[in-house]
């Protein structure tokens, strides 16, 4: 990268007491991480029916190639946090981003589908060591007054990431095959690891000196797994009954945390500091109200609009841009604004633009949509920058690393409840058919009830939001 030279910003930031490499440099580390998996994610869903033809998959077996991924991340992403705090932050990044750029080199060269699914998982474990760490090595580098700017440009990359990941997805594997976009990924990994190596130094004055609650991480994946995985089964009885054995192993799991010495998560964090709790909080829920939004308009814009997947891409493409353009200027805005009055107005532009999708029909303009897709796009920039600005800044150095994980956990466990509730919607209202034009109405029905829910979560958000307080009371000096 021009004009980052990592001995020259290591030295700089040592002048200001911080040994993890340079402002800079860590900076576009982090943006690389942070544009990786989300362009994996969304470029996949394009090659979604090229990799089913190439293994034979039926249609839940095609479900489980995102489902794999996503459950693997979120049951490793608290306890891989508390790790880093514990191992150094650098040693866990790095073998997450080696993790990620293995198994992205070779699913490609997987014999058959249970093995290709099995590296996904394995892929979803480097993902979670990627974003359990990448935000705590970046706050821990950048001065508080500066913080804001940086997170909103890596939250842009993840929005860039969204918004390249169709494109160049439908690109490769029209000309590639499906196996392009994951060497590609392969790639870009390798590059981030060897800038990882040389321009990121190990954290060894901000480790935790305590040992790693084994048990309750075990305790904790067991409970997040079944909780996922019965939300998604619901109304069946194999789904009630997994809910509930999630719920009683969270239950299990916050009671053993309570007592524990070295806690993978410190409970003191959710009842002594108020904008950590409700700041997290908040990011569920809007996760929660907005991840299955695109899902929903894909089938709409195909099934009910009678457009090509090529472009339907085109109009989705229009709210991560949006986020992607955004993210660094309201970054930077909650630096001098309190990120309680930018996250709490996003999260109420974000319910307005929800509840106005909810009666687009099939007669409504593009252009129409395309404006709700702005107005999501501003909801989303204004609230996700200065929400996680937010909770960085609440917690000392030593939490670094749980704090960017309980982040990463509010989104992909939002991001399956989202899922969850759309799934629900579809058995009970759709049944268990095929979705074509035929069943036009009966989608509708299900997709105005569906954003009609999620506008409405949004309020309680706005009201979590609000509760947090101000991160820079009048008269504290921030001395993290």
């Amino acid at each position: 990268m021009p004009g980052i030279r990592c001995s020259v910003m290591r030295g700089s930031v040592r002048d200001h007491g911080q040994g993890h490499g340079g402002e800079g440099s860590v900076l576009v580390i982090a943006s690389i991480s942070s544009f990786l998996t989300p362009f994996m994610g969304s470029s996949v869903n394009i090659a979604l029916p090229a990799i089913g033809v190439s293994f034979g998959m039926d249609a839940v077996l095609i479900g489980w190639v995102t489902t794999a991924y996503i459950i693997a991340s979120a049951v490793f992403l608290l306890p891989l946090g508390r790790a880093s705090d514990i191992l150094g932050r650098k040693r866990i990044f790095v073998s997450g981003i080696l993790v990620f750029s293995l198994t992205s080199l070779f699913m490609p060269l997987a014999p058959g589908a249970w093995m290709f699914l099995a590296l996904r998982a394995l892929q979803g474990l480097g993902g979670a060591m990627i974003f359990s760490t990448s935000m705590a090595i970046l706050t821990a580098v950048t001065s508080p007054s500066r913080r804001g700017r940086a997170i909103g440009i890596t939250v842009g990359a993840v929005y860039a990431g969204l918004t390249a990941g169709p494109f160049i997805g439908g690109v490769l594997t029209e000309g590639f095959g499906w196996k392009g976009i994951f060497l590609l990924a392969a790639v870009l990994g390798g590059c981030a690891f060897l800038m990882v190596l040389f321009c990121v130094e190990e954290d060894h004055a901000d480790r935790v000196s305590r040992g790693f609650d084994l048990a309750g991480s075990l305790i904790y994946s067991v409970g997040l797994v079944c909780l996922m995985l019965g939300f998604s089964l619901l109304p069946a009885r194999t789904g009630i009954v997994l809910l509930c054995t999630g719920i009683c192993a969270m239950a299990g799991f916050l009671l053993w945390e309570r007592n524990h010495v070295s806690p993978v998560l410190d409970l003191r964090l959710l009842k002594e500091n108020r904008v950590f709790a409700w700041s997290n909080l908040a990011a569920f829920i809007h996760y929660s109200a907005t991840f299955s939004t695109g899902f929903l308009l894909s089938l709409f814009l195909q099934y009910v609009k009678g457009m090509s997947p090529s472009q339907a891409g085109l109009v989705l493409v229009t709210q991560p841009a949006v986020m992607t353009a955004l993210s660094p200027l309201t970054g930077r805005l909650s630096d001098r604004l309190e990120p309680r009055i930018l996250a709490s107005t996003g999260m109420a532009v974000t319910s307005a633009g929800l509840m106005a999708l909810a009666f687009m029909g099939g007669n409504s303009a593009t252009g129409v949509l395309v404006g709700c897709l702005v107005v999501l796009g501003v909801g989303f920039s204004l609230f996700s920058s200065p929400n996680t600005n937010a909770v960085m800044s609440s917690v000392s150095r030593a939490d670094y690393g749980v704090a960017s994980s309980m982040i990463a956990t509010m989104r992909i466990t939002g991001q399956a409840f989202s899922m969850g509730i759309v799934l629900v919607l579809f058995s009970l209202i759709i049944g268990h058919v095929r979705i074509t034009p035929d069943s036009a109405g009966s989608f509708m029905h299900a997709f105005r009830t569906g954003i009609l829910f999620f506008s409405a979560l949004c309020i309680p958000g706005i009201a979590a939001s609000l509760a947090r307080g101000d991160v820079r009371p009048p008269g504290r000096e921030d001395d993290r």
